[in-house]
């Protein structure tokens, strides 16, 4: 992999396949900058989002909720090696095919696939209403696959946290504060999560985090003297 990585910098199959041998030598580090870098030369490879996500929940559990910290860095991808996508004129053949994100099974960023990503998190919605959380993480899986937005990851990481599934809301959380990283939903359910998973201190951070956005909310400092007195 190396030697092909040296003819051809930032080729997307030798990274892959670099990434696969750090994954099954259990160097997730090392994995995800891998996978995270033919993330910004092809934004679309699905391999990549799915090893992504593998090592996302593989750190979290081997370094806890600071795990980015620990990461080497991410190499920066110089625009002449990233694939862009050339529009065709009106006309030009191709130019009513559907954008390729769409056709290699990558986040469809189209005003269609964006929403269809609305419809299924409203669909998980009203899931969530009926008690069925289990059937809303489906929903909201299925949007995050159209369009990674915030409040989707927090309304699953709730869904996560009634099914006990408390890593998975730690995740979800995480993704969410990655967004947008003074969202208080995300701090909020990451702090519960964290709490049932006996990780006492790094609760307490995401409540005391909360506080400076909201000092006043109440479910939050209710929270607190649970951990304190824990």
């Amino acid at each position: 992999c190396r030697s092909a990585l040296d003819l051809v910098p930032f080729g997307i199959k030798p990274l892959l396949r670099r990434a696969a041998a750090y994954e099954a030598l259990e160097r997730y580090q090392l994995a995800y900058v891998d996978y995270k870098t033919v993330l910004q030369v092809d934004c679309s490879v699905q391999a990549a989002h799915d090893g992504v996500n593998r090592m996302t929940k593989a750190l979290l559990e081997k370094d806890g909720v600071n795990w980015r910290q620990k990461l080497p860095p991410i190499p920066t991808v110089p625009v002449s090696a990233q694939t862009r996508w050339s529009v065709p004129s009106a006309g030009a053949p191709g130019a009513n095919a559907p954008p390729a994100t769409a056709q290699r099974g990558g986040p469809d960023q189209t005003a269609a696939g964006m929403e269809r990503a609305r419809t299924l998190k409203e669909e998980g919605n009203e899931l969530v209403k009926k008690g069925n959380h289990k059937k809303a993480v489906e929903k909201y899986s299925e949007s995050l696959k159209l369009n990674q937005e915030c409040a989707t990851y927090t309304n699953r990481a709730l869904c996560y946290l009634t099914l006990k599934q408390y890593k998975e809301a730690v995740q979800d959380c995480t993704e969410a504060l990655r967004l947008d990283p003074k969202n208080v939903k995300a701090l909020y359910r990451r702090a519960q999560a964290l709490k049932e998973l006996k990780d006492y201190k790094s609760s307490i951070a995401d409540i005391k985090s909360l506080l400076k956005t909201e000092p006043k909310n109440t479910a939050a400092l209710r929270l607190l003297q649970e951990l304190n007195r824990a």
